[in-house]
């Protein structure tokens, strides 16, 4: 069976890395590419696939375009309102299923690293992944998420999915320029580019950083982080927690998780990217 992930850009993507070691692992005879698909082409993209595809990882800027091709679309896909996996069923014409790894996956990335409280939270950022990570912070029990955003018209659909959680969440839309950060977790969902100074500096009051990122590594905002004693949270803590889950919907057996990290550790530290 094939499965890809999907995006644009996609060249960097440590995808590829995590799930071909658990397919050896597992004992998998399968192949997992990256293939560039830019915004508006998933449709046509996944229109074209034959019967030896299975599964598809989806990333920027596909996610939220990737509800649009779903034939079923999971709970928590719906509540995030963007997909970053599809498993294909039946070949072409068969049912697409959608479902959202990165609100579980941020979930267990956050667990692993820190067992305090998270009554609010600040997110930098208000595209899907923050849609996601905001769903996620409400998961562990966030009442209050503040959305640092450049645009605030553009942050509007993020702050809706956050709201929609069952919990109960007051989300604010502020200034990403100069609004202060709220609460015992920041999560960065910003370009490394984006992590000015000033930006970097706010985030020192948070218990706990987030940075969504993998590479480049260390962000400006993860230097920091480990230099004034935060907890911090990787990007590839969310990317090996929510591969596992793909990997399960994909092929129906658990993810060898511990070799899938060690492999995208090993490929970093190659890369020069390393988070160690």
């Amino acid at each position: 069976m094939r499965c890809a992930v999907l995006g644009d850009p996609i060249a960097h993507s440590l995808s590829p890395t995590l799930h071909r070691a658990g397919y050896e692992a597992v004992g998998l005879d399968w192949t997992y590419e990256a293939v560039r698909v830019p915004s508006g082409g998933l449709a046509d993209h996944v229109s074209g696939l034959d019967e030896g595809w299975r599964g598809l990882s989806v990333t920027a800027p596909l996610k939220r375009e990737a509800l649009l091709r779903a034939s079923v679309v999971s709970d928590r896909a719906a509540l995030a309102g963007a997909a970053n996996t599809l498993v294909l069923t039946g070949g072409p014409g068969g049912e697409v299923h959608a479902d959202n790894t990165d609100l579980p996956g941020a979930v267990a990335a956050v667990r692993e690293r820190y067992d305090g409280p998270v009554a609010a939270a600040t997110i930098l950022g208000a595209g899907a992944t923050a849609a996601s990570t905001g769903l996620a912070l409400a998961e562990l029990g966030a009442t209050h998420v503040r959305l640092l955003a450049r645009d605030r018209v553009r942050a509007a659909e993020t702050a809706a999915a956050i709201e929609r959680h069952p919990g109960g969440v007051q989300v604010e839309v502020v200034p990403l320029r100069s609004a202060t950060v709220l609460g015992d977790v920041v999560v960065s969902t910003v370009p490394a580019g984006a992590q000015v100074a000033d930006l970097v500096d706010r985030c020192a009051t948070a218990s706990v950083v987030f940075e969504v990122l993998y590479d480049p590594w260390p962000t400006p905002l993860a230097e920091a982080a480990t230099g004034r004693g935060q907890t911090l949270v990787g990007g590839l803590d969310l990317l090996v927690h929510q591969a596992a889950l793909q990997f399960l919907a994909f092929t129906g057996v658990a993810a060898p998780l511990d070799v899938m990290r060690e492999a995208g550790e090993a490929a970093l530290r190659r890369s020069g990217s390393s988070d160690e």
